[in-house]
């Protein structure tokens, strides 16, 4: 399962729909893949479609997908958004990681 903020679902809301998307209807994929400085990196984007492999969570009006692979680091992570002057955007607490970078973009097991 994956969490989302209070704060990250009025920014995620805000920019699917700039981007046409609808927070009712299309997903946010969430993903990890290999880069960054730490060895793994999340990834964030809008869908409008799931495919059969996709796990596919709702936590506070959010729908999210998954795919398999990245769902095994995911669990428990909790999507948070930072705002104002000294904010990181979106921000993943993810309790499986070991070691994060400093801009928290990255991570590693």
């Amino acid at each position: 399962m994956i969490k989302v903020s209070e704060q990250a679902k009025q920014k995620l809301a805000s920019l699917m729909a700039d981007d046409g998307f609808s927070a009712q209807e299309d997903f946010v994929r969430v993903g990890v893949k290999s880069g960054g400085c730490s060895g793994l990196s999340y990834d964030l984007r809008f869908d409008k479609e799931k495919i059969d492999e996709d796990k596919v969570f709702e936590d506070n009006g959010i729908k999210l997908i998954v795919d398999k692979k990245s769902f095994l680091y995911l669990i428990g992570t909790t999507l948070e958004f930072s705002g104002g002057l000294n904010g990181k955007g979106f921000v993943f607490n993810n309790p499986n990681a070991q070691r994060t970078c400093g801009c928290g973009e990255s991570f590693s097991l």
